[in-house]
């Protein structure tokens, strides 16, 4: 029998993992992992009758025939998820656990599965995610550390292979030391700080009293930073929804956050589009047409119902192209 886990990158798809090796029965398990905005995870495994597939913190819609096709060969699959999934399929060797509701992750949905076994490596993925806790702050900068190296467009952008990461923290049953004793800690909370001083000069695209859009360069900091500083930004003005696009191959990026006093429609947006998802409060597109940037940015003003507090020149010539 083969054991394969496949997770996202981040802070909570490596907590989530973190929680369930803890727990015993994945040490051999073969990993399939890649950046942040790699969630096709399920596509290309080969597993079939009697072989195990773990499956954290992608998309199960964006994965869902990849899921059928495991299960018709006879492959068990354990779903855990908190981002937009559809209908899922009645198959006696699918275990789902997934849960889209704005105040949840899957870190903390593996939590609750465990029964709270290891908490506080939940707690890290939560704060990675923007989840607000009343925990210790060296949580919240590892979980802050960790999702940010799960951001840019390939794992060339990347400090650390999540992997390598999921190989360091494993020791660790307790995060608290993992922080103070491995240095990819250090080395991580240092680059996210360099990083985000250079992405906090740079002033808003747009801005409205209830959104705003930010276009970082085309540099691999700036891949880096993009998510976390879309968090950074929602967490400094909660009313505010914010849209952070930065160049990808010709076209763009785009990651999405609602106002974390109203966390919802972050989802909807994105899914307007063919590469795009997420969660109500969290959502992106992977792949924004590069003609598609002026009209992207007057939806999603309007979708997030602000008036504009000034008529310059840049929305000026937005608004007038995408009517």
């Amino acid at each position: 029998m083969r054991r394969i886990v496949a997770f996202n990158g981040d802070a909570d798809g490596l907590c989530a993992l973190q929680q369930l090796h803890l727990a015993g029965g994945l040490e051999d398990a073969e990993l399939v992992t890649g950046a942040k905005r790699q969630i096709d995870l399920v596509r290309g495994l080969a597993a079939g009758a009697g072989d195990e597939v773990t499956v954290l913190d992608v998309s199960f819609d964006v994965n869902r025939e990849a899921v059928q096709r495991l299960l018709e060969r006879g492959a068990r699959v354990r779903y855990f998820d908190h981002h937009h999934a559809g209908e899922l399929p009645g198959h006696p060797l699918l275990e789902a656990h997934i849960d889209t509701s704005p105040a949840v992750c899957t870190s903390l949905i593996v939590d609750r599965y465990l029964g709270g076994a290891h908490r506080a490596w939940a707690a890290v993925g939560a704060f990675g995610d923007n989840m607000q806790l009343e925990e210790a702050g060296i949580l919240r900068d590892l979980g802050v550390a960790l999702n940010y190296n799960g951001y840019g467009e390939s794992i060339a952008d990347l400090h650390f292979h999540p992997a390598e990461l999921h190989a360091r923290m494993r020791r660790y049953p307790d995060p608290f030391a993992f922080a103070h004793e491995d240095p990819a800690f250090l080395r991580l909370r240092e680059a996210y700080r360099e990083d985000m001083a250079r992405a906090l000069e740079i002033e808003p695209l747009v801005e409205a009293s209830q959104a705003a859009l930010y276009l970082l360069p085309d540099a691999a900091w700036a891949r880096r930073v993009s998510g976390v500083l879309a968090s950074h930004l929602a967490r400094e003005r909660p009313s505010r929804a914010h849209a952070v696009v930065l160049p990808s191959r010709g076209d763009w990026q785009v990651s999405v956050r609602a106002p974390l006093e109203r966390p919802h429609g972050a989802a909807a947006l994105c899914r307007r589009y063919a590469s795009g998802g997420g969660r109500e409060g969290a959502a992106g597109i992977n792949r924004l047409p590069a003609g598609e940037l002026d009209r992207f940015t007057a939806r999603f003003i309007a979708h997030f119902a602000s008036p504009l507090l000034g008529q310059g020149a840049a929305y000026a010539a937005i608004r007038s192209s995408a009517a």
